[in-house]
């Protein structure tokens, strides 16, 4: 049950992270434009894992849906931690491209156990400079799930940031296996990202 609640995180990617914000800052976004997108997202992964393509092409689709509904620089940034500060661009962009498909295939293996599922978008409400838009997951043969994403325009487009799913903010455990994968490469950033390249 927990590998599967896990698993469901392929949207994001992953997910969970760290991101300031001003507080009381104006909201160019509202929340019919928020709810839309993630509804817009939603429906792309859907029609992908109920495709019947071969895996590898499942990938390569989803791996398109996160670079388009998620802010992926945001999200690589944050699962980095640290390190993210002392890497040149090229690096930096490197390992976000590495990143962006190890989130994809990593996700992608378990999405056969989603065929036939169905996500519902419930609300969204203003938080801090961001909306969280609540969202209800019915698995096949499981109980429901709450899930809440968070958007922003910060970036000059409306992109998902985060993704807490049931009260767990999952880019914490994405950071820390990203950390411990640096850490085993002795903070090697272009050993980090070859070993992205592979895994998932």
């Amino acid at each position: 049950m927990k590998t599967n609640r896990r698993a469901f995180l392929a949207l994001s990617g992953a997910g969970a992270m760290a991101l300031a914000f001003r507080p009381g800052a104006a909201f160019a976004l509202d929340a019919g434009q928020a709810s839309a997108m993630i509804e817009n997202a939603v429906t792309d992964v859907f029609a992908i894992i109920n495709s019947g393509q071969p895996p590898a092409q499942i990938y390569r689709q989803l791996e398109g849906v996160f670079s388009r509904y998620a802010d992926v620089d945001i999200i690589a940034r944050s699962a980095l931690g640290p390190a993210a500060r002392q890497v040149s661009t090229a690096q930096f962009a490197a390992y976000r491209q590495a990143f962006q498909g190890y989130i994809s295939r990593k996700y992608g293996k378990r999405f056969r156990e989603f065929i036939g599922s169905k996500i519902e978008v419930t609300g969204a409400r203003p938080l801090k400079s961001f909306y969280a838009v609540t969202s209800v997951a019915y698995l096949n043969g499981r109980g429901p799930m709450q899930v809440e994403w968070h958007v922003s325009d910060k970036s000059g487009r409306v992109l998902f940031f985060n993704l807490i799913i049931e009260g767990v903010n999952m880019l914490a455990t994405e950071r820390a296996e990203i950390s411990a994968m640096l850490a085993r490469r002795k903070g090697d950033i272009a050993g980090l990202t070859a070993d992205l390249q592979q895994a998932g």
